[in-house]
């Protein structure tokens, strides 16, 4: 609505503007013509005047205007000079009482547009006229023609122009107002979808937006996608808390029914390090945030080295070799904690199930980031990869752990709207390929 009004009174103001100028400019050239009509008629009493016997200038009784002929007919002359010995006027003024006499340097014009109660446009004009004796006798000539033509002539120009500006200012308003609502349905579409998303009715605002607003619902699409997203990985995270749980409880349940001292201290010494690894690495993946709009870019190359230093020292029987092949400008939009999460439960299944070297590289190009890494263990079957991507699956069951490294990546790779895709490596076991 404001929008609306800041444009009508836009739209209004201009139309006024113009109105205002066009007024004027037409006043003005009006005003302007009737100066050069009354200027021809002071040029056509000097050549119509005569010089009497000394030499001075008079003007005959007849003009070739018979305007100037006829009383009261709304053209009128007046002539004076030799120091006010010498007055002549038309026969137009015969009978009226009019002096429209004003005294201008000579050479020089002079306009009124009103004299006495008579209204009339005037123009005055003075020259210097040597007689016979070279005596220099100064003559005013002076004509004054009716104005109410002029003022009808401009009233009916500004009646016409009000008219036509009035009107089409209620055009374009209602045409603006037609192309602003047009042009906001996509706003009020988004209002209502957002409506329908709080109601429940709907889980995200649908597409078809111009190229305007595609930022801003993908923007409110990726905030809703992540807030159930991390709805769906509390209720995850819980659910593999008490499976997880479950054995280690099941052991101190069983130690305490022995009522074997020895053995209860010994199941409680074994069962209460795995159960608080296991709540806070739980915690810590409840708290996954997943992709933010408008996430700070973290630097891949820096977190790498820190999490292969880690695994060499826990790995360091295996004698595992790395290759790191990091570009600089490879950054993930997130935290670093999701980071640390994908990239060690990844890096730690590469090094617990390689043989000898353990191969990773991230680039990025084109708003797209792969990152990858190799093993040269026995590799993934393909009928498994569905399976190991499961919460609490292995492929190996040889091996220790709980089965949710892979799947707990998996999720936050689903959360930062990434793809996880398993194949066979160059180097004979698995690689996994990440593309955000």
């Amino acid at each position: 609505m404001r929008l609306v009004f800041a444009a009508s009174w836009v739209l209004a103001a201009f139309l006024g503007l113009t109105g205002w100028a066009l007024d004027k400019a037409y006043s003005e050239s009006a005003e302007d013509a009737m100066q050069k009509q009354l200027q021809g008629q002071i040029y056509a009493l000097l050549a119509a005047a005569n010089e009497d016997e000394l030499g001075h200038m008079r003007l005959p009784l007849t003009l070739p205007d018979p305007r100037f002929s006829n009383p009261d007919s709304g053209l009128y002359a007046q002539v004076t000079g030799e120091a006010g010995n010498y007055q002549w006027q038309s026969a137009s003024l015969v009978g009226q009482s009019l002096n429209i006499i004003y005294y201008p340097p000579p050479g020089k014009w002079h306009y009124q547009k009103s004299v006495g109660d008579t209204q009339l446009y005037t123009a005055n004009f003075s020259i210097i006229w040597e007689d016979k004796n070279g005596i220099e006798n100064r003559y005013t000539l002076a004509v004054g023609d009716d104005i109410a033509p002029l003022l009808s002539q401009i009233k009916s120009f500004r009646t016409t122009l009000w008219q036509w500006l009035g009107g089409l200012a209620l055009l374009l308003l209602l045409v603006q107002g037609a192309v602003l609502r047009w042009g906001l349905k996509p706003l009020r579409t988004v209002t209502q979808e957002l409506q329908l998303i709080e109601a429940g009715k709907a889980d995200k605002l649908s597409g078809g937006y111009p190229s305007e607003l595609q930022q801003l619902t993908g923007n409110i699409n990726s905030l809703i996608h992540h807030s159930q997203a991390s709805q769906a990985r509390y209720r995850n995270s819980l659910g593999d808390l008490a499976h997880s749980l479950k054995t280690p409880l099941a052991v101190l349940q069983g130690a305490t029914e022995s009522q074997d001292i020895k053995q209860l201290q010994a199941a409680v010494e074994d069962q209460l390090p795995r159960m608080n690894e296991i709540v806070q690495h739980q915690l810590q993946r409840a708290v996954t945030t997943g992709k933010i709009t408008l996430a700070k870019a973290i630097p891949i190359a820096p977190i790498v080295p820190k999490i292969i230093r880690s695994l060499d020292k826990i790995y360091q029987d295996k004698g595992i070799a790395h290759t790191i092949n990091i570009e600089e400008q490879a950054c993930f939009l997130g935290t670093e904690a999701d980071l640390m999460e994908i990239l060690g439960n990844l890096l730690d299944n590469a090094y617990k199930y390689g043989k000898t070297q353990v191969n990773i590289s991230a680039s990025q190009a084109h708003k797209k980031l792969i990152i990858q890494i190799e093993d040269d263990g026995a590799g993934i079957p393909t009928e498994q990869i569905n399976q190991v991507l499961k919460r609490g699956q292995r492929a190996d069951e040889y091996q220790p752990g709980q089965g949710i490294g892979l799947s707990a990546a998996h999720e936050i790779i689903h959360l930062h709207q990434g793809k996880l895709e398993m194949s066979k490596s160059n180097l004979g076991g698995a690689k996994i390929t990440l593309i955000f």
